[in-house]
């Protein structure tokens, strides 16, 4: 195994999961007519699931890591 800085990868996978979540909670806004209409429970769970999601995914490997 290479040598692995849990450090750098929190980092790394942290950034990338806000990132997700600031584009999904976007999007779900995105999705309403008027802000009024803003479901905001929707957006919240939908941009979490998200950010969990992106740290699963994170697991498999982050290309800005790879040497």
């Amino acid at each position: 195994m290479k040598n692995f800085d849990f450090k750098k990868w929190i980092k790394a996978a942290g950034i990338r999961a806000i990132k997700t979540i600031a584009q999904t909670a976007i999007a779900t806004i995105g999705t309403s007519v008027v802000l009024s209409q803003i479901d905001w429970r929707i957006v919240l769970s939908s941009s979490i699931v998200a950010g969990i999601l992106s740290l699963l995914t994170s697991i498999a490997g982050l290309p800005e890591l790879e040497d």
